[in-house]
């Protein structure tokens, strides 16, 4: 990376897992938990990590306190980013086994002069537009769609400004896209598997445990 290039990285960890049943990202994974693994990937690329958690935790973790959704995470993480940063990633620590290669990839693709980078992979279902009642409006062309991963890379003051009209999203993509921005796209990884309920710790601890054996 060059000199030129300060990259920084918001790991965000600040959900209540409400859906899962437990704080998640605070779950033992491989040798320590959810969200250690995803820190340490970003660490890996990136000159510095804020960590969003659940207000309770902050002081325990060392990181700052999460917002009331997603969108309010990150911006609680981007102020804490210094205005020296030019290349902010964004990283749920729900998805612990991305791998240092892909935050360098999202990396690279801003550098060569894209707003945002985001990993990709390929939709195999067919998706369906629906209504509030469930009748179907139409069926887009699965070869024009892709399933979006974190983490995700950004100009530093594109998503500084898109983060200013305090909008929301599922993702920051689609705000900086909201904002003109130029959105790319890099190939993502099957195994960056978004840890949504039992079953993907459950695969994530297999996963970590075979792959672990496999290096010894």
């Amino acid at each position: 990376m060059p000199a030129s290039e300060v990259v920084w990285t918001i790991v965000v960890a600040g959900g209540s897992g409400q859906r899962f049943g437990a704080i998640k990202q605070f779950e033992p994974l491989g040798a320590g938990r959810v969200v250690d693994l995803a820190v340490a990937a970003a660490g890996s690329a990136s000159a510095g990590i804020v960590l969003v958690v659940p207000a309770a935790d902050a002081e325990r973790e060392g990181g700052v306190a999460g917002g009331a959704t997603r969108s309010a995470s990150v911006r609680a993480g981007l102020a804490a980013v210094p205005g020296e940063a030019t290349i902010v990633c964004v990283h749920d620590a729900a998805r612990p086994l991305a791998t240092p290669e892909l935050f360098r990839c999202v990396v690279e693709a801003v550098r060569a002069g894209a707003d945002g980078a985001v990993p990709a992979v390929p939709v195999v279902d067919t998706v369906k537009i629906v209504d509030a009642g469930g009748r179907v409006l139409d069926t887009p062309e699965r070869s024009s769609l892709v399933a979006v991963q974190t983490p995700q890379a950004f100009r530093a003051a594109v998503l500084r400004r898109a983060h200013a009209e305090r909008g929301e999203g599922t993702d920051d993509a689609a705000l900086v896209e909201r904002c003109g921005g130029v959105v790319v796209t890099v190939p993502g990884e099957v195994t960056n598997r978004k840890l949504t309920d039992r079953e993907d710790l459950d695969w994530a601890r297999r996963w970590l445990a075979t792959a672990t054996a496999g290096r010894s």
